[in-house]
C-alpha cells in the first residue's frame, strides 16, 4: 500500500510538473514554429577520443511478448561490449494503440520493467511511429515520463548534436497519406500537426536548412517509416517524393527507420545514404518480403534483433544481431579527405 501511495504521490507532482512545462513549451513551440527551428540537443561523447556508439531499435513495445524480453536481454549484452553512449528507437514505441495518457501502465510494463540491464541505463531518444499515433500523442512527448524515467526522451521532429556526428530526427508519419485518407477502425491524433500541409513544409524546410548548416563529419536522419525497403509495408512514396531529395542533396550518410518488424541493410550503387531497418524490437516474422532488386539487399532478416553503430570521425561501423545476440550482417564506411571507402 506504502509503495502503490507513493506512486500515486509521485504521479500527481509529476502531473502538476506537466501543467507548468506544457506552458512554457507551448510558447517556445510558438517561437520555434514561428522561426522554422527544430530544437537541438547536445550530446557529448564521454569518451575520450570523442567516438559513439549506440543501439537501434524499434517497434517493440508489447509488454515483454513477442521476445521483446529477449531482444532486451542481448541489447544490454552487447550494449555493455560496445559502450554503448545511448540508445534510439525508432518508433511504434507502445502496441496496439500507444499510451492512453501520462498515466498508462504500458509505459512501465513495456519500457521501464523491460530494458533493465546497466548498459541501457542511457538516454533514450524516440520518434513516434504510427501506432503511437493511435493513441494520446502528448502522453509520450510530456515531460512527466522523463520524471518517471529518466532516459526517456520522445519528440515529434528535433536534431542531436553528438559533435562528430548529427542525427536528425524526422517524425515521419504524418507523411503517409493513407492514415487520412483510409484510416480503417483506427482513430489518429492528429493534435499539434494540422494544418497538415503547413505542418509538413515546416519539417522539410527545417531538415532541409539544418543539413545545409551542419558541419559534422557524419549526417544521419531517423524516422519511423522506410524509404527504400523490401518488408511487407515496402517504400514510403511519400517520402521518396518529398524526404529522400533533400537528404540526397546534403550529403546524409545513413537513413534510420522501422515501420517493417525485420531488419534489413538497402545499399543502392548511385546513392550513396544507406537504407537501414531496425523494426525487430518484438512481434516479427512476417513471411513477406517485396519485389527488389536482389543486388542492392545487403540483408534481410524477417526476425528480431537490432543494431548497433559505432562511429569515429573516419569510420562507421554498424551491425545487426538476432535474438540470441548473434551477429547478422556487418557493413562500414571510412572517410577521409579525399574519398570514402565502404566494406563488408
Amino acid at each position: 500500500m506504502e509503495n502503490k501511495s507513493t506512486m500515486n504521490a509521485n504521479l500527481l507532482f509529476f502531473s502538476a510538473l506537466f501543467l507548468v512545462l506544457v506552458s512554457c513549451c507551448s510558447l517556445s513551440s510558438c517561437a520555434a514554429d514561428a522561426d522554422h527551428e527544430l530544437r537541438r540537443l547536445q550530446h557529448a561523447s564521454a569518451k575520450a577520443d570523442g567516438s559513439l556508439s549506440f543501439l537501434v531499435v524499434g517497434d517493440w513495445g508489447r509488454r515483454g511478448t513477442y521476445n521483446q524480453s529477449r531482444v532486451a536481454l542481448q541489447m544490454g549484452v552487447i550494449g555493455e561490449k560496445l559502450d554503448i553512449d545511448f540508445v534510439i528507437s525508432t518508433g511504434d514505441n507502445f502496441y496496439d494503440d500507444g499510451l492512453t495518457g501520462i498515466d498508462d501502465p504500458a509505459f512501465e510494463e513495456s519500457f521501464s520493467k523491460i530494458y533493465t540491464a546497466p548498459s541501457l541505463q542511457k538516454q533514450w531518444y524516440n520518434v513516434l511511429g504510427n501506432h503511437d499515433y493511435r493513441g494520446n500523442v502528448e502522453a509520450q512527448l510530456s515531460p512527466v515520463l522523463t520524471g518517471l524515467d529518466g532516459r526517456w526522451l520522445c519528440m515529434r521532429s528535433f536534431i542531436v548534436d553528438a559533435e562528430i556526428a548529427e542525427f536528425f530526427f524526422v517524425d515521419t508519419t504524418p507523411f503517409a497519406d493513407k492514415y487520412f485518407t483510409d484510416p480503417e477502425d483506427h482513430v489518429y491524433d492528429w493534435s499539434g500537426i494540422l494544418p497538415r500541409n503547413e505542418y509538413l513544409s515546416n519539417i522539410l524546410k527545417d531538415v532541409d536548412s539544418t543539413l545545409k548548416e551542419s558541419n559534422a563529419k557524419w549526417k544521419i536522419v531517423v524516422g519511423h517509416h522506410g524509404i527504400r525497403s523490401a518488408g511487407q509495408h515496402g517504400d514510403t512514396p511519400e517520402l521518396v517524393s518529398q524526404l529522400l531529395p533533400i537528404l540526397e542533396a546534403n550529403d546524409v550518410d545513413l537513413y534510420i527507420n522501422g515501420h517493417d518488424h525485420c531488419l534489413q541493410h538497402v545499399s543502392t550503387p548511385n546513392r550513396p545514404i544507406q537504407f537501414l531497418t531496425s523494426g525487430g524490437g518484438s512481434k516479427a516474422w512476417r513471411g513477406v518480403v517485396m519485389p527488389y532488386d536482389p543486388s542492392e539487399i545487403k540483408l534481410y532478416y524477417d526476425g528480431q534483433g537490432f543494431m548497433s553503430v559505432q562511429i569515429t570521425p573516419s569510420q562507421v561501423d554498424i551491425a545487426f544481431y538476432d535474438v540470441f545476440g548473434n551477429v547478422l550482417h556487418k557493413w562500414g564506411t571510412s572517410k577521409d579527405l579525399y574519398s570514402t571507402t565502404m566494406y563488408m
